[in-house]
């Protein structure tokens, strides 16, 4: 009987100290997770955070409104919306306004300016006038940039393809980028080109 209750207390430690052990290195493995798994998901959620900031600030831009709408000014718009959604901002066109002076499905661009002209303005009069005359890079066509001088069909088309590739122009200097376009050129159309 003695030699049983002397195995039994050998085997009674055994099973406590494994018990221990076992205890000991589940709760050092929880504690080595727990620091990893926080700044992780807070270092997610930080960057996350600078994302949406950062995307918010490229979506949006300003436009000025001038000319024949009810309210003109600077208005903050979001990048990708169309000149008619600017000018409902402003309150629309006014009954003087002349609707062929601006193209409503053009996209808008940053520091654009859209110029809404009058119908009662006589031609030939006046800085309005004038911009009306000149031909938008943007929005024209191949054959009607034929029409200004020392560009032709090939040097249109290449202008066409560059604005279609690389987007908008957003100065007269960017022609300058197109093939075939040099400072020759450009000075010779400048003045009858309009670039918002």
């Amino acid at each position: 009987m003695t030699f049983v209750k002397k195995y039994a207390w050998i085997a009674l430690l055994i099973v406590v100290a494994a018990f221990l052990v076992f205890k000991s290195s589940d709760t050092h493995s929880t504690l080595e997770e727990e620091p990893e798994f926080i700044p992780s998901s807070n270092k997610a959620e930080a960057e996350t955070a600078v994302e949406n900031t950062n995307e918010e600030s490229k979506s949006s831009i300003f436009v000025d409104v001038k000319g024949e709408v009810k309210s003109p000014g600077v208005y903050q718009v979001k990048a990708g919306q169309r000149v008619d959604d600017v000018l409902a901002m402003a309150g629309g066109m006014t009954h003087d306004a002349d609707p062929a002076s601006v193209n409503l499905a053009q996209k808008l661009q940053d520091e654009m300016v859209i110029l809404v002209s009058s119908s009662q303005q006589e031609a030939g009069t006046g800085e309005l006038s004038s911009q009306m005359d000149k031909l938008r890079i943007n929005q024209a066509t191949a054959e009607e940039i034929e029409s200004l001088q020392g560009i032709g069909p090939s040097k249109a088309a290449a202008i066409v393809q560059y604005r279609e590739e690389e987007g908008p122009f957003k100065s007269k200097e960017d022609l300058l980028n197109v093939g075939g376009i040099g400072e020759k050129t450009l000075e010779a159309i400048s003045e009858n080109i309009q670039v918002p």
